[in-house]
């Protein structure tokens, strides 16, 4: 039921970017709506689908990466959606749709491939770093989003160009409260999946920090948002400093949890 429920998701979340692009590309408000609405239901498969992953034998994990990409891809979507409720996103739903499917789409090809782990005493650290960390994961990513969307827009506007109806952007004011509505949800539930992931490292190694590369890197990167987020909230940053520091953390933060793991 949960490869099922995965597959339809992935389907959910591709038909959404389809229609969220044929709505820009014809200028058609009730296409841009209507992919917001087979965004939502994607997203409540996507729940779905997680909420049945104890029926599969054996049962994955929260902390296999298919499962993990799963649940920020899940979070990333609702949060987006919840957003979406306060301020026109259109240009976003674009972006988000297509990194949904990938997630969605990777989730349900690699779930029935995954072999359960033994953690001994520590499956509720490890469970609750990988919550956590995907949450805050998910929220960075749409500032980051924001940001990028922020640059495109700022660029033209100083370039006196004309805005191309067929691809309309949310305006500079609605990406900037993105951006800062996304900081400041995901930064707290960062530090949440870096300290429970303290705690998972010292239940099984007696210490809090074992010399991993994957730690060193994510403690790296909740310094680099601790700087990004003082200097948002505590100062008066530009909003487009914000923006490409926003897109230049997420960056680093992509390669700390993957780029990493890859190289190594």
């Amino acid at each position: 039921m949960s490869i099922m429920l995965h597959q339809w998701t992935a389907a959910f979340y591709l038909l959404a970017g389809v229609v969220a692009w044929l709505g820009m590309a014809l200028r058609s408000p009730r296409l841009e709506r209507g992919s917001t609405v087979v965004l939502g239901v994607g997203a409540a498969l996507n729940v779905s689908a997680l909420a049945t992953l104890h029926q599969l034998n054996p049962p994955p994990p929260l902390t296999d990466l298919p499962t993990a990409i799963s649940f920020t891809a899940c979070v990333g979507t609702l949060f987006f959606l919840l957003l979406q409720g306060r301020a026109r996103l259109a240009g976003l739903t674009v972006l988000v749709a297509p990194v949904a499917f990938v997630s969605a789409f990777y989730a349900a090809l690699e779930i029935p491939l995954t072999s359960v782990r033994n953690f001994p005493s520590t499956v509720p650290w490890a469970h609750a770093h990988v919550l956590l960390a995907s949450a805050g994961l998910a929220c960075l990513a749409m500032s980051g989003m924001a940001g990028l969307l922020f640059l495109v827009e700022h660029r033209r506007i100083k370039a006196k160009r004309p805005l191309d109806p067929r691809f309309p952007l949310p305006s500079l004011e609605a990406l900037d409260r993105v951006n800062r509505a996304s900081l400041a949800v995901g930064f707290p539930l960062l530090t949440l999946g870096l300290v429970t992931g303290l705690m998972w490292v010292h239940s099984m190694h007696g210490t809090l920090m074992a010399g991993g590369e994957h730690e060193t890197w994510l403690a790296v990167s909740w310094m680099v948002y601790a700087v990004l987020v003082g200097v948002r909230f505590l100062s008066t940053q530009g909003a487009r400093t914000a923006a490409a520091s926003a897109v230049a953390a997420f960056g680093f933060l992509t390669f700390a949890v993957i780029g990493v793991g890859l190289i190594a």
